[in-house]
C-alpha cells in the first residue's frame, strides 16, 4: 500500500495528538488505530504498525520522565521484565483466543476507576505508604496488565496509573511516568510478534512515530511543570473517553 503526501502528514499530525495524550493519561490509541483503520489498512496491519509508532510514543515520555526525576529507571527493571513478558503472552494469545469477552468486562472496570477517582479528589496528590511490596507489585502487575496489553489493550495506562497509586502510594505525576515505562516494554513485546508475523507497515509506524515523540515530549513536559492538577481532569476525562468507545463498538457489534 502506497500513502499520497497529505496521508503521512495526516498521520503525523494525529500521531501528535496522540503522544502528548497518551503521555499524560494514556489512550493514544483511540486516536491513532481508527485513523490507520480509516486509510484501508487490514485490522491486523493497523494494530501491527500502532504498536510501532506507540513504542516511540512511550519510549520518548518514558526517557523524558528519568530525565526530569520523575522515575528512578534502577526500580523499574523487575516490572519492566515482566511487562514484556506478560504482553508477549498476551499477543500470542490473542492469535488463539476471542478477545470480545473483554469488551464487556473492562468498561465496568473503567467506569469504576473513573467513578473512584471523582469521589478520592486528593487521590495521588501525594505519595503515600505503598501497600505492597515491590517485587509482588511487579510480578502481579508486570504479568498481570502486560498481558492485557498485549491481548487487548485499550485502558492498559488507565490500569497502571491506577495500581501504582493504589498499590505502591506514588501521587499521580510519579505514577504517570512510571506507567510510561512499563508500556513502552508492553508495546516493544507485542510489537515483536506483528513484525515476525509481517503484519508492520513501516512507512506509516515511522512517520506516525516521529509525531508520537514530539507530542509524547510536550505531554511529559506538561506532566512535570503542572504536577497532579493537570493530571487529574485529563486522566478522568480520557478513562471516560475510553469506556464511551468500548461501549459504542459492543454495542453496534
Amino acid at each position: 500500500m502506497t500513502f499520497e503526501v497529505w496521508h503521512l502528514a495526516l498521520l503525523f499530525l494525529t500521531a501528535v495528538a496522540a503522544g502528548f495524550v497518551d503521555s499524560i493519561a494514556g489512550g493514544g490509541g483511540m486516536i491513532t488505530l481508527p485513523m490507520l483503520l480509516s486509510l484501508g489498512l487490514p485490522p491486523q496491519v493497523a494494530l501491527g504498525t500502532n504498536k510501532l509508532q506507540a513504542c516511540f510514543g512511550s519510549g520518548s515520555a518514558a526517557w523524558h520522565y528519568a530525565v526530569a526525576g520523575t522515575v528512578q529507571l534502577k526500580d523499574c527493571w523487575r516490572g519492566f521484565a515482566w511487562s514484556l513478558v506478560g504482553a508477549g503472552a498476551g499477543a500470542f494469545a490473542v492469535q488463539q483466543l476471542d478477545p470480545a469477552f473483554l469488551k464487556r468486562i473492562i468498561p465496568i472496570l473503567l467506569i469504576l476507576v473513573a467513578a473512584y477517582m471523582l469521589m478520592k479528589p486528593h487521590a495521588g496528590d501525594q505519595d503515600l505508604h505503598p501497600r505492597m511490596h515491590r517485587g509482588g507489585f511487579d510480578l502481579l502487575f508486570g504479568l498481570g496488565i502486560g498481558f492485557y496489553d498485549g491481548f487487548f489493550g485499550p485502558g492498559t495506562g488507565t490500569f497502571w496509573t491506577m495500581a501504582f497509586v493504589l498499590g505502591l502510594g506514588f501521587n499521580l505525576t510519579r505514577a504517570t511516568g512510571y506507567t510510561k515505562v512499563m508500556n513502552f516494554a508492553s508495546n516493544v513485546s507485542s510489537l515483536v510478534f506483528f513484525l515476525a508475523a509481517g503484519k508492520v507497515m513501516f512507512t506509516a509506524g515511522l512517520v506516525m512515530g516521529l509525531g508520537q515523540w514530539l507530542g509524547a515530549r510536550l505531554g511529559a513536559g506538561m506532566v512535570v511543570s503542572k504536577g497532579t492538577r493537570f493530571i487529574r481532569p485529563v486522566f478522568i476525562t480520557v478513562v471516560m473517553a475510553i469506556t464511551f468507545k468500548l461501549l459504542w463498538d459492543g454495542f453496534h457489534s
